[in-house]
Order: structure tokens, then C-alpha cells, then sequence
């Protein structure tokens, strides 16, 4: 259902986001969704009162006429986002949690308590996915495949296939098709977090689970955290299950203001898409850059997935400095337009050292080169930010012409002439 008889599932993304969670508010008299606090709401009386307890505990969307009870086990704005998100990402439904970390451990608990532990992950994930998944914290155990090698790693106790494309931070792309096909009956996650569903929608290629971490485009101004996977059949009820009962809800202002950052997705994502595509080029024959990691640049797409899987390459650009941690660390501290900060998909430019950030706790020769920096960029326009990153990489020439000179002269002492 919509805010109008109009059927906005056939429309273009666009028209879609503008639209998508709506349902019932031109008959309720408003324009965008009201804000509901309530932690608690009435109960009619104790017979259907326990019995909207049971069926919202268990999972099952609010019935008509049930109370919504409890705001852990169902909230109104937080279903309104879940809704519309659902309709991007072409899935039957979406299950919000407090954060997109929330939103993963609710996945591995539910294969852990369904009897299948074991997961097979595609490196490079996001280094907190990395993390929980190395250590087990949550009763899980890993095996780290290529894509070529899923099928062969595939246990009878596996429960979930877990691929991150674009990957973070150096955005391999990853081919889904190839991917669904190797996991046969294994549900495959997908961290849809970098492409967002304005330029890809993996359950179009077959994937059971695609997670966002909210606070990142969906939300898109960095002032609201959240999670969210996009889900049929089953895996709605049982992720439902996992947050009434474990409390990772969404509240409902994050919930008003992701759905709200939904509304301009679009228009975002390819703002900052053209942007970076244009920035990537011109900082590519840098001499002080070893390689730019961005997928729209030539032979960085042998598959062709941004013609078949992704429609764009999006706005995170990696890029290897030639003189190591020491020119990272330069370059990322030299930005001064391009905040040095967590995070990413904001409107506002970020630059990060992912090594000693968000990959710090990935093991040995998964973490991200100690040379490599993360730019997320925003909407800024672009000349800005190339003066900004010019800028950063001259300092980092300096401090390598600087580091040089000193070799020079330790190396060549003067020599001293007597007659």
C-alpha cells in the first residue's frame, strides 16, 4: 500500500524513494510520518493482549487491530523504514536494528541457533564483520574463501555465505550471480553498505540477506546510527525474533531520520559518484600515488559487473600512497576540506587510514596496506576537493623529498680536503 491509489513499485528509483514507506498517511491526514515515543502502548484486554505479546515475540508482524504492546517488539516508524527500504532493495521485507553491527550479529545468531555455525566470508569484508567472524565471539566459526573456492568450503553446518561488494576498503567487486551459484542452498549476505540500492540490488542477483549499515548512505548526513537487512520468505520472522528478544531495536527518531535520508538517496549517490569518478582520474598519475583502487577506472572491472550487477562505480576511493604508512599518515593529516574521520556516505568528505582504524583488529595479510587511505566523498563540489587532495599529496612529496635529502646526507658525509 501507498499514500495514494498510484503503484510506485513501477516507478524509477527515484520516484520510488520519494515515496516508499508512505503507506496510509494522506488518509490519516498527514504529509510525512508522524514520530510515536511510546515505549509501551495499551492493551484492550489480557487475552489479546498476551496474544500479541506472543505473536510479536515470535516474530510475526503486527496483526490489524493487535496492540503493538512493547516498543522492542514493534514500532511504527521503524516499520514505515523497514517498508520502504524493502521496496529499493526488492525484497519481501527488512528487519532495522541500532546499528549495522546489530544488524549482523542478529544474522549469525540466527544460523547459530538454527544449527549452522559455520560461515564461509569473501575477503575484504568491513574489519568489524572481519572481526566478530575471526574471533567467534558469537558462536560462529569461518572459513575464509576466494569466490572460487565457496563450494568446496561449504560444510553440512554451514548456515551463511557472507560477500561484501564493493568490498571495504579497497572495493573489489564481486560477481553475485557467480556467488549464489557456488553457495547452492546456503543463504548468501550481502554488505550492500558502498553501492547502496540505488546502483545495486542483490537479491536481484540472488542473495538471501542484504545488509546496510544505515548509518552510512541510507541515513547520508552523519548524525543517525542504524542497521538494516533486507530479507524474504523466513529470515524476516527469525531476524524479528532475534531483535525482540535481544534489544537491538532501532529508535524511532533514527528510524524518522533514516527514513527521511532515503528520500534523497538517489540524487546523493550519483551526485557523489560523478564527483569521485572525476577525482579518482585526475589524482591517478600522481607521482606520489602507487594506485587508486576505485572500480571505474580502466581494468579495475574485467567482469564488466558495473554494466550487469552495479550501475555506477559509487563515491569510495582507496588510494595507495607510494611512501607507506609515513605518506598516509601525511596525506591523511595534510586534508584539511576532507575531514579525518570514521564513517562514510555522508554528504561531507571523509579521509581514513583503515589500517589503524576500521581494519585494525583484521589479522595478518588481510588488513589493508599500512600505504592505503579511504576517501569517501561527499557533495562538494568537485575542484574543491582536488585543490584539497593536490594539496595533501604535496605535502606528502615534501615529506619524501625531506626523508630523501636526510638519507642523502647521512649516507654522503662531506668531505673535508687538506693540503
Amino acid at each position: 500500500m501507498h499514500s495514494s491509489s498510484t503503484d510506485h513499485t513501477q516507478h524509477r528509483i527515484e520516484t520510488r524513494a520519494v515515496h516508499a514507506g508512505m503507506a496510509g498517511l494522506r488518509e490519516s491526514g498527514a504529509h510525512v510520518p508522524p514520530i510515536d515515543f511510546s515505549t509501551t502502548y495499551p492493551l484492550p484486554d489480557v487475552d489479546s493482549g498476551g496474544a500479541a505479546y506472543e505473536e510479536l515475540a515470535t516474530g510475526h508482524d503486527l496483526a490489524p487491530g493487535r496492540s503493538a504492546v512493547y516498543q522492542r517488539l514493534w514500532q511504527p516508524g521503524v516499520a514505515r523504514f523497514e517498508d520502504a527500504l524493502a521496496e529499493l532493495e526488492h525484497t519481501e521485507g527488512a528487519v532495522a536494528f541500532a546499528s549495522g553491527m546489530a544488524a549482523l550479529a542478529a544474522c549469525l545468531i540466527a544460523a547459530v541457533t538454527a544449527g549452522t555455525p559455520h560461515v564461509v566470508a569473501v575477503r575484504p569484508l568491513y574489519g568489524g564483520t572481519d572481526h566478530v567472524l575471526e574471533n567467534g565471539l558469537l558462536g560462529t566459526t569461518v572459513t575464509w574463501a576466494t569466490v572460487d573456492e565457496i563450494a568446496a568450503a561449504i560444510r553440512p553446518d554451514t548456515g551463511l555465505v557472507i560477500v561484501e561488494t564493493p568490498a571495504n576498503p579497497t572495493l573489489e567487486l564481486v560477481d553475485l550471480r557467480q556467488v549464489v551459484a557456488a553457495a547452492g542452498s546456503v543463504p548468501v549476505l550481502v554488505d550492500n553498505t558502498f553501492a547502496t540500492p540505488v546502483l545495486q540490488q542483490p537479491a536481484r542477483h540472488g542473495a538471501t540477506l542484504v545488509l546496510h549499515s544505515a548509518t552510512k548512505y541510507l541515513g547520508g548526513h552523519g548524525d543517525v546510527m542504524g542497521g538494516v537487512v533486507a530479507t524474504n520468505g523466513d529470515w524476516v520472522q527469525r531476524l524479528r525474533q532475534v531483535r525482540a528478544l535481544t534489544g537491538g531495536l532501532l529508535h524511532p527518531m533514527a528510524a524518522y531520520l533514516l527514513h527521511r535520508g532515503l528520500r534523497t538517496l538517489p540524487l546523493r549517490v550519483r551526485a557523489q559518484q560523478r564527483t569521485a569518478a572525476v577525482l579518482a582520474e585526475r589524482i591517478s598519475a600522481h607521482p606520489a600515488v602507487a594506485r587508486v583502487f576505485y572500480p571505474g577506472l580502466p581494468g579495475q572491472d574485467p567482469r564488466g559487473l558495473l554494466s550487469s550487477q552495479l550501475d555506477g562505480p559509487g563515491s569510495i576511493i582507496a588510494v595507495e600512497l607510494a611512501g607507506g604508512y609515513d605518506a598516509a599518515a601525511t596525506f591523511t593529516e595534510s586534508c584539511t576540506l576532507i575531514e579525518h574521520a570514521v564513517s562514510l556516505g555522508g554528504i561531507d568528505s571523509l579521509v581514513q587510514h583503515p589500517a589503524s582504524l576500521t581494519h585494525r583488529p583484521v589479522a595478518g595479510p588481510a588488513k589493508p596496506g599500512a600505504g592505503i587511505v579511504r576517501l569517501s566523498i561527499g557533495l562538494e563540489h568537485v575542484d574543491d576537493l582536488t585543490e584539497d587532495v593536490m594539496a595533501a599529496l604535496a605535502a606528502v612529496d615534501a615529506m619524501m623529498d625531506a626523508g630523501r635529502s636526510a638519507t642523502a646526507t647521512v649516507e654522503s658525509p662531506q668531505l673535508v680536503h687538506t693540503s
